[in-house]
């Protein structure tokens, strides 16, 4: 996956390292050769791409990605496409747990 977001190398790969599932659903990686929508990309929990941060850049599979599109996660959290997948507050990552509890 290339990194088109101008994230730097270093930060590039600790969130690699952190981020081994979708941040969202918790689906493990896919290649886009098997399956586009489990594949990962890049997110901006706080949807402004100037924020390049290891609190705001996170790993999350493609599906969630465009589900979240602009919302903020504590709105996409209400939606069908979160309860019909069982995404909830409590079942999201460590790093999207601390995005929402900064008001996100």
């Amino acid at each position: 996956m290339a990194n088109n977001w101008n994230i730097p190398a270093l930060l590039e790969k600790e969130v690699r390292e952190r981020d081994k599932a979708c941040v969202y659903c918790g689906y493990e990686f896919v290649l886009p050769q098997i399956s586009a929508k489990s594949s990962a990309s890049w997110e901006h929990i706080i949807n402004d791409a100037k924020i390049i941060t290891r609190e705001n850049i996170a790993l999350c599979c493609r599906g969630c990605n465009a589900s979240k599109s602009q919302k903020a996660v504590s709105a996409w959290l209400t939606t069908k496409y979160c309860q019909e997948r069982a995404i909830t507050a409590e079942s999201v990552a460590p790093i999207i747990k601390q995005a929402i509890s900064n008001g996100q």
